[in-house]
C-alpha cells in the first residue's frame, strides 16, 4: 500500500490585515500536513493578528520570493504548495496534487485560473493564461505552483528578484521533469486587474513577461513596474 505524499502549503503575504480572518479560516480546511504563514513586514496590523491565532507564521524581508523561500525551509512535507493570500483553494484541490504526484515524472505543476470578477472580458483571459500555461509549461504564481520538496531545494528555490519569480522558477522546473497542468480552477481576486483598468493590466503584464524572456533584469522590470501603477 503506497503512501500518500505529505503536501505543505506556504502563503506570502505583506498588508492583508483586512482578509486574514477568512483566510486563515479557509486555510484550516484544506487538509494539509503543514501550513506556514510568511509575513513581508506589515503594518496594518498583521502580525498581531497572526500572533494571536495560532497559525504557524514567520517573519521574513519583504518580496515573495524572499518568503516563500523563508517558509520553505522550514517544511518537512514532500510537497510545496504556494498559495496567494487572494487566491482561493479547497481540500479538493489538495487531493489533486496528491494524485498528480503521484505519478514519478511529475517534478511540479499548477492549477488553471478562474479570475473572480464577473466582466465578460475575464473569461477571455483566463482561458487565454490557461492556455498559454498549457503549451509553456510555465506556470504564474496566481496558478497555485506546487513542486516536489527535494526538487525544489536541487534547484535553489525561487531565485532573489522582485519580480517574475514564478516565471523564473517555472522555466527552471520544466528542465527537471514534466509539469502537471491541472484543469482543476483555483480563484484569484481580480481586484488588479478593476483597480488599474483591464486592457491597461493585461498590456503591461504580457509586455513585462515579453522583456523578461528578452533578458530584461527583474530588477529593471520591478522598476518599471511600479512606475507603471
Amino acid at each position: 500500500m503506497s503512501i500518500e505524499p505529505s503536501i505543505a502549503v506556504v502563503v506570502p503575504l505583506l498588508n492583508e490585515r483586512a482578509v486574514l480572518p477568512a483566510l486563515l479560516e479557509h486555510l484550516s480546511t484544506l487538509g494539509a500536513d503543514e501550513l506556514i504563514i510568511v509575513d513581508g513586514g506589515s503594518t496594518d496590523g498583521s502580525c498581531d493578528f497572526l500572533a494571536a491565532s495560532g497559525v504557524c507564521w514567520i517573519t521574513s524581508a519583504a518580496g515573495r520570493s524572499t518568503q516563500m523561500n523563508a517558509g520553505s525551509a522550514l517544511c518537512t512535507s514532500d510537497i510545496l504548495l504556494f498559495i496567494h493570500a487572494d487566491t482561493v483553494i479547497d481540500s479538493g484541490h489538495i487531493m489533486a496534487v496528491r494524485k498528480a504526484i503521484a505519478a514519478p515524472d511529475i517534478v511540479g505543476g499548477r492549477f488553471d485560473l478562474h479570475l473572480s470578477g464577473s466582466h465578460p472580458i475575464f473569461r477571455i483571459i483566463e482561458r487565454m493564461i490557461n492556455l498559454r500555461s498549457r503549451l509553456s509549461g510555465i506556470s504564474t504564481g496566481d496558478q497555485c505552483m506546487f513542486v516536489r520538496r527535494t526538487v525544489f531545494e536541487q534547484l535553489g528555490g525561487f531565485a532573489a528578484i522582485p519580480l517574475m519569480e514564478d516565471i523564473d522558477l517555472s522555466r527552471r522546473l520544466k528542465r527537471t521533469g514534466r509539469i502537471a497542468c491541472l484543469r482543476t480552477q483555483v480563484i484569484t481576486s481580480s481586484r488588479r486587474w478593476e483597480q488599474h483598468g483591464i486592457f491597461t493590466t493585461m498590456v503591461r503584464m504580457w509586455w513585462l513577461r515579453l522583456l523578461f524572456w528578452s533578458g530584461v533584469p527583474a530588477d529593471r522590470l520591478a522598476q518599471m513596474y511600479r512606475q507603471a501603477r
